[in-house]
């Protein structure tokens, strides 16, 4: 995990929240743009293991590969690394009386999820994604070897 202290980069997308609710569905705009949540073990992807991209729903940048997604039982789709350590960013989030760290994708600054250092080696992370936060696009390339 980043130092999340320091203030959030600049956006390379932007857009009015008009722009944005015309975009996506109301469950994209409440996770995205108002850092909602799911509920958990409702999501398309929380029991999702086929091979393949992780890419933010608001604007397409890749984010995680299907080879670091793992089975965490917490009920949301869980990935020990990211795919592009620069896709993503992350922000400290003292909201419902907590404090945490929230992952937002860099490029459009939509609301993904929160990072916690309870993962599996070899990161020792567990980044907890909001499904519709997410597309997966699928790839034979990224299989498991066997």
């Amino acid at each position: 995990m980043t130092d999340s202290k320091r203030p959030p980069s600049p956006r390379v997308i932007e857009k009015t929240e008009a722009e944005w609710k015309s975009s996506l569905s109301p469950e994209e705009y409440y996770i995205l743009r108002e850092k909602g949540t799911e509920r958990a073990f409702t999501g398309e992807y929380w029991d999702h293991f086929e091979p393949g991209h992780y890419v933010c729903r608001g604007c397409g940048t890749p984010l995680f590969k299907s080879l670091e997604k793992f089975e965490s039982h917490c009920g949301w789709p869980s990935f020990f690394s990211s795919a592009h350590g620069d896709s993503i960013e992350e922000i400290e989030d003292r909201t419902h009386g907590m404090v945490r760290t929230e992952v937002v994708c860099k490029k459009c600054g939509g609301h993904l999820g929160h990072v916690f250092n309870d993962g599996p080696a070899p990161t020792g992370i567990r980044y907890c994604i909001n499904s519709p936060s997410i597309r997966f696009e699928p790839s034979e390339n990224l299989k498991p070897k066997s």
